[in-house]
This record gives C-alpha cells, sequence and structure tokens, in this order.
C-alpha cells in the first residue's frame, strides 16, 4: 500500500454529549465513500466493553460495525481508564505506559490506512490526571484538531476559547469548527455571528448541523436500564425507540392518531384501565396500529388477561419498576442518548447530517501531506 497521504485527525468537543461520536461517524462515513481507506481510534475510554479477554470502548464496537474490521483492542481502543484507573495511576505511575500503548497503535494504524481519524473523550481536560488530556493524545498522534462546539454564540463562544488554550498549549493546528444541534431558525443568525467570532479567532468554520431531534430518542432498553426494571412481556424488543412519553391521563384521539413511538408511563395498578381507554379511543377512530413502543409499570398492582393479550399481540415492550410514576419520568427523561448498535437510524443520520452540512474538502486539504 502507499504511504499515508492525509494527516491524521484528532475529533475534540467542548464538552460530553456535544457530538463527537456522531462527527466523527459521519466524516469515517463520508471519506470512505470517496474511496478513502480511513482508520479509526478511540484511544482513551472511559465507558467499555468486555471482550474476549479485553475491555473495549463502547464507541470502537460501533465503529468496527460500520467500518467492517476485526477489532485489535490494543490497536482501536489501547487506554481504558475504568473505576480506579487515576488512583492505581497516581500510586505508582511508573506502572503504566499509556503513551506508548497510544503510540504503538498509531502506528500500526499508519501503517494501514491513508486517513486515521481519532475520537477524544469528554472535553479537552478529561484524562490530565494521568498526562493525557485530549491535547495530549492530539500531541502524541501528531494530529489535527476539529473541534465540535454546541449551537449558540456566547456561550458556545467562551467554552471553546477556554477549551482550545490546550491545544494552543502544545502548539497544535485547529483544522476548524462544527457546530452541532442548531435549532433550524437560528441557523442563518449563528452562522453569522458565530462565524464572525471565529474569523477573529482565526478559526475556520466547517459547518453547522441542524438540530435533529430523532438522535435524541432512547430505545426501551435504556429505558429499562434507567429506571433499573425488570421485562415482564416482550423482551425482544427492547430497540423499540422512544420518541414521547405518555400519560394515561392525558390519552387523546388526536395524540394517538398522529404519534407513535409513544411510552405509557402509568402505575401497575392503572394498566387495564390505560389499555382499555387506549382500545376504546383507537376503535373509534379507526387506528389499527398500537401507538404504543413500550409500557413501564410503576409499583405494585394486577395486570388482567385483556391487557396482556393486548400486549403481547402488539409486540409492546412492558417493563416493571418499583419506582412511582413521577420517579421513572424523571430518569427517563435524563437518558445520556449515544448512538449504538442498537440505533441504527442514528447512524445513518449522523452520515447524512455530516455529508449535507460540513465541508469534507476544506477538512481534507487541510489534511493532505504537501
Amino acid at each position: 500500500m502507499s504511504k499515508t497521504t492525509y494527516k491524521n485527525i484528532y475529533v475534540a468537543a467542548t464538552n460530553q454529549h456535544i457530538g463527537k461520536t456522531t462527527s466523527t461517524l459521519g466524516m469515517v462515513a463520508a471519506f470512505m465513500n470517496r474511496g478513502l481507506n480511513v482508520g479509526y481510534c478511540k484511544p482513551v475510554g472511559q465507558r467499555y466493553l468486555d471482550f474476549q479477554d479485553f475491555k473495549v470502548d463502547k464507541d470502537t464496537v460501533l465503529f468496527a460495525d460500520l467500518i467492517r474490521f476485526s477489532i485489535r483492542p490494543e490497536i482501536h481502543s489501547p487506554v481504558i481508564l475504568g473505576p480506579g484507573a487515576t488512583t492505581q495511576f497516581l500510586d505508582n505511575p511508573n506502572d503504566f505506559n499509556y503513551k506508548d500503548k497510544i503510540l504503538f497503535a498509531q502506528e500500526e494504524l499508519q501503517k494501514s490506512h491513508e486517513l486515521v481519524i481519532y475520537e477524544g473523550t469528554g472535553h479537552p481536560g478529561v484524562g490530565s490526571i494521568v498526562d493525557l488530556s485530549n491535547a495530549d493524545v492530539a500531541k502524541l498522534v501528531n494530529a489535527g484538531v476539529i473541534m465540535v462546539v454546541d449551537g449558540g454564540i456566547g456561550k458556545t463562544i467562551d467554552r471553546l476559547n477556554m477549551s482550545i488554550s490546550l491545544f494552543r498549549e502544545q502548539k497544535l493546528p485547529i483544522i476548524g469548527v462544527i457546530v452541532n444541534k442548531v435549532e433550524e431558525d437560528k441557523i442563518e443568525k449563528i452562522k453569522h455571528y458565530l462565524g464572525k467570532a471565529l474569523k477573529k479567532m482565526d478559526l475556520p468554520l466547517l459547518g453547522l448541523m441542524p438540530y435533529d431531534k430523532t438522535l435524541g430518542y432512547p430505545v426501551m432498553k435504556s429505558v429499562m436500564e434507567a429506571i433499573n426494571g425488570e421485562v415482564l412481556y416482550n423482551n425482544d424488543m427492547l430497540n423499540n425507540k422512544v420518541e414521547d412519553i405518555l400519560a394515561g391521563s392525558l390519552m387523546d384521539v388526536e395524540r394517538l392518531r398522529s404519534e407513535k413511538g409513544l411510552l405509557l408511563v402509568v402505575s401497575t395498578g392503572r394498566v387495564n384501565e390505560a389499555i382499555s381507554k387506549m382500545q376504546r379511543i383507537t376503535k373509534s377512530a379507526g387506528i389499527t396500529d398500537s401507538p404504543l413502543t413500550g409500557i413501564v409499570a410503576t409499583g405494585e398492582g394486577t395486570i388482567n388477561r385483556e391487557s396482556i393479550n393486548y400486549i403481547e399481540s402488539n409486540r409492546i415492550p412492558l417493563i416493571s419498576t418499583t419506582l412511582d410514576t413521577y420517579g421513572s419520568v424523571i430518569k427517563i427523561s435524563r437518558i445520556e442518548v449515544k448512538i449504538n448498535l442498537n440505533t441504527p437510524w442514528k447512524v445513518q443520520r449522523a452520515i447524512e447530517l455530516i455529508s449535507n452540512n460540513v465541508d469534507l474538502d476544506a477538512i481534507l486539504t487541510y489534511s493532505k501531506r504537501g
């Protein structure tokens, strides 16, 4: 294979849950669609899965499925900072060779790929305790940096200015800025004012990605985990996506007619009443398919055979929890939604958002080796 033709790219963000994985995923797929041989690495991970005898960052598993590579933990997820890792490092720093692991991964990836994209972790300072801040890692792998920021103006620039200081301290090149989750009616305003501010900071604006609410939909499995629930029926339907929460007392024909993916949250003692009411409304309105994507039954109570028949015939996952209804809704609303293998519609949408809204040519031009 020919020598590497592109410099490494490191994707960082001003904070957690801003859109690093979405942006990285979209870029990897878009560049692959252009015929480039793209490699991926999550050099420092925190949320991991057990993979054979190793721990692998969750994002690495997602990218392995997308790019179709066989996971080599030492290459694609070289450092995992799990529980206790930081205190162990502080007690005996000489026992850890984190930087050597990342350098080895870089060398191996560059042997077989034209372009390697590294995904950062959390905000830029994450990992500093073990000398592996996002800036430390980007410096190690000799990468240009793309910063992902949340849609906004004042707060966005404040956080960006603070975040890039670590990278500038390392004298790392900033390829540009991607603005994520921009409300549709504010795109032009944010593009104008943020563009002016970035120009003053000598930072290219690579693109603005409109806010897409579908990327914020959790699946029933995430709901189950959030409320520490138990699946009573249809365990195989936990990948159903939740578009909105429905309270039994607020059920009406217009909502049941116009919406799907509804999660009914109701006390176990009122499940029968809620399902009976839904059946009456949908029957009179001529609605044939159930709008429910799942049911969370809170507290204690008994569910009758008629309700169970409805749940089973419509393949609705029913989750029981000891939490009360209010507590369940609060926990569900706080679910941190991430793109993963259980949300294929999010993967495709992430690719579309990057391809349609980010200046990929500018990224490749900047990264191309002279």
